[in-house]
């Protein structure tokens, strides 16, 4: 790894090369890995991704020889970039006019030089890798050059970048951006495609992700930090009882305080936290951390056995919470050492122990108060938090997640322009969900949006009221919890949302259609696992132009879990031979990303079962296709295998849903699960809240399409689907249900 030093390098005239290099020194720090894979002498094509104007000039500074650049002959429109061009000997190419650039092109490779092409057509205005167009290839075989792909990482955000929706006008920043390039092994000419080039960019994407110096910080420290720079801002908006607003310096100066008394009080590394989203909860979370010490924010909704379990995994004995708290949670096992968080920050000293630390707030250096508190400066790969999984269908997992996993999955998402600053998120989740615990707290506190909390997911008439009183802007949930909206809102009361995003199961075809006529919101469909920390994909809206003349992009797909977030890939692979598939056919979901997990807790066995060659393996089945779109598709132990053919047991389930028009806005009424079957291996069980019969099961779905094999042969009514505190169908519960209705 190096950084290049100023030698010229470029086709520019030598005073503006010197003039250019020292300006984008100024404003960017770049640093490089690989570049001895581009060949000393001979012609070369360079392949990068596209994030801002400044890509050219960052890319010319990592690579040890001259580039001669590709461009949009467009914007020889416009005076400046014409100067450029000329100065530079830029090759002008356009999708009309492309043949004369094409032969520029061959002709420079040809004579040895190095070209540089942005195979994306168009700096990408969503802060991903957008579509890999097709023509660099055949430049490279015409030519018979290899070409080499770089990753350009860390300009998103910068002021040449279309970050905030727009380029220029953004606030400055007072120390230069930290940039990374990295460079891949060249690709022989006739195995050059836009497939390959797709997946060799995003992994390189990856391993220039991990050299952001933000990933090897503390978790704490930096949200002390951020929380330190801006103490007037209301952090919280708590809703549990009665309003009560929390300001930054407010919930720092509390927690802080907090965090002292645990630290002479709680001699164990891990402390339980079993309080609902609302001010407690940020509160003990960062108190936690700030103590040197891991929160493990336990899933109340769980049963006693997998609390138990879950417990004893942590080693938590020391559990935070509240007198409200346990009272409606009479079933849970707590331990002797149970504390009120109410009556522990009393027995600290109450607002006379608040009192200097809140001083400091005000008054001082936001690195002056990590100091103080002595939070390190490196946190890394250290565990920063516990959450747990049973994957819906087992024994609790312990997923021990990283400071540098939760800085990444923060980073990533501020990568993108879906949750700025001035947002105002609706935090209904449980900080026992990886989304809660990621998104709607430890990305706020970072970040510096506004959250207001609403203590339960199902208090639909609250958080409805939250959003009209607060003019919340984003809401984040689970299907389950977003579909008894449609029945108790009015429009006028969801006017201020600009964004709804839904994850944990696949959204609905038929929500996503009420949604949008009743409200006119278009729920966009994101994708993660508590393992990812938790988001891996999200769907954004198109991009707005930047001109009459700008070519349109596009953010979101229907039916999609949108694409990869920045820093990560995918490979799509066959549960029966574990090769990769072509693009846009099915298989297991692998990804590799820093926001992936390094295993589970004290459990070698699991941990080795859900990664192969460093990969995490997700189980579930999905599909990507040539713009990058992932399509969740199923989980792999959602399928059932009859008569040699894999049976969807969620599409079987929408279909049952659109024919008989089911009311789920209380909750699921159908579940399908396939129980072991003698003669053919498995049979199909439906579990129903409705009164249903077979026949005129049988004859729904037959007339709606459906064969004789996806046809559940047994129905079996129940009071209630069992649901996960996370909104996902309790699979283990419908699982048993499923064979006591075949043992009778």
């Amino acid at each position: 790894m190096r950084t290049p030093g100023f030698r010229r390098r470029s086709y520019l005239p030598r005073v503006l090369e010197l003039i250019a290099a020292t300006v984008a020194r100024l404003l960017y720090r770049v640093r490089s890995n690989g570049a001895e894979h581009i060949p000393a002498t001979g012609g070369v094509l360079l392949i990068a991704n596209h994030l801002s104007y400044v890509d050219p000039v960052v890319l010319q500074l990592a690579c040890p020889r001259p580039i001669r650049f590709m461009g949009f002959q467009g914007l020889q429109d416009q005076t400046f970039f014409d100067w450029v061009f000329r100065l530079s000997g830029a090759i002008p190419i356009s999708r009309l006019h492309s043949t004369e650039g094409m032969r520029r092109t061959i002709k420079a490779l040809q004579a040895g030089e190095v070209v540089a092409i942005f195979p994306e057509g168009h700096i990408s205005r969503t802060g991903q890798l957008m579509p890999i167009m097709r023509g660099f290839e055949v430049a490279a075989r015409r030519a018979g050059v290899p070409v080499v792909p770089a990753f350009i990482d860390g300009v998103w955000g910068s002021v040449f970048s279309f970050a905030e929706n727009k380029y220029l006008w953004k606030s400055p920043r007072l120390m230069p951006t930290p940039v990374f390039v990295q460079f891949g092994a060249p690709i022989p000419p006739e195995r050059a495609d836009p497939a390959l080039a797709r997946r060799t960019l995003l992994d390189l994407g990856v391993m220039a992700f991990d050299e952001r110096p933000v990933l090897r910080r503390h978790l704490g420290r930096e949200c002390v930090r951020a929380l330190a720079r801006r103490p007037w801002h209301v952090e919280v908006i708590d809703r549990t009882a009665e309003r009560r607003p929390v300001t930054a310096a407010q919930l720092l100066a509390t927690a802080a305080a907090y965090s002292r008394h645990l630290i002479r009080t709680v001699p164990e590394q891990r402390v339980g936290i079993v309080l609902p989203p609302g001010a407690g909860a940020f509160i003990a979370n960062l108190a936690v951390i700030c103590a040197g010490k891991i929160p493990v924010n336990l899933n109340f909704t769980a049963g006693k056995t997998a609390l138990e379990a879950s417990m004893k995994i942590g080693a938590v004995t020391t559990v935070i919470s509240a007198t409200a708290v346990r009272e409606k949670v009479p079933g849970f096992p707590w331990p002797e050492r149970t504390l009120d968080l109410r009556q522990e920050i009393a027995a600290m000293g109450g607002k006379k122990a608040i009192l200097p630390w809140l001083a400091a707030a005000w008054l001082l250096p936001n690195q002056w108060i990590a100091n103080l508190l002595g939070l390190p400066q490196v946190g890394d790969r250290a565990e920063a938090g516990l959450l747990f999984t049973s994957g819906s269908s087992g024994e609790p997992k312990g997923v021990a997640l990283s400071h540098r996993n939760i800085l990444a999955n923060c980073a990533q998402i501020s990568s993108l322009s879906i949750l700025p600053q001035s947002s105002s998120l609706l935090g209904c989740l449980p900080l026992f969900h990886s989304m809660g615990f990621t998104v709607t707290l430890w990305y706020p506190i970072i970040r510096g949006c506004r959250v207001v909390t609403v203590p339960s997911p199902l208090d639909t008439r609250k958080i409805v009221d939250a959003i009209r009183d607060e003019q919340v802007t984003v809401l984040l949930g689970a299907p389950t919890f977003i579909r008894p909206i449609l029945r108790k809102a009015h429009p006028s009361e969801l006017r201020s949302l600009h964004l709804v995003v839904t994850g944990a199961e696949k959204l609905p075809d038929d929500l996503y259609k009420a949604f949008l006529e009743t409200f006119h919101i278009e729920i966009l469909q994101g994708y993660g696992l508590t393992e990812t920390t938790p988001a891996s994909n999200i769907n954004q809206p198109h991009p707005p132009m930047t001109t009459a003349t700008a070519e349109p992009q596009v953010g979101k797909k229907v039916g999609s879990t949108g694409r990869l977030l920045p820093g990560m890939t995918v490979r799509i692979v066959s549960p029966e031979t574990g090769e990769e598939v072509p693009t846009g056919d099915q298989g297991i979901v692998w990804f590799k990303g820093a926001n992936v997990f390094s295993g589970y807790l004290d459990d070698p066995q699991k941990t080795q079962a859900a990664f192969r060659d460093g990969w995490f393996v997700t189980g579930d089945l999905g599909r990507v296709d040539e713009e990058g779109f992932l399509f969740i598709e199923g989980r792999l132990s959602r399928f059932s295998k009859i008569g040699a053919e894999m049976i969807p047991h969620g599409t079987i389930e929408q279909k049952i849903a659109e024919v008989l028009a089911l009311d789920q806005s209380e909750g699921p009424a159908i579940a399908v699960m396939g129980v072991p079957d003698r003669v053919k291996g498995e049979a199909l069980v439906l579990l129903t809240t409705v009164p249903l019969t077979s026949e005129l099961l049988r004859e729904k779905l037959l007339g709606a399409g459906l064969t004789n094999l996806w046809v559940p042969r047994i129905i079996h009514r129940v009071d209630q689907i069992p649901v996960l505190g996370t909104g996902k169908l309790d699979l283990k519960r419908c699982l048993e249900r499923a064979l006591e209705a075949v043992a009778d």
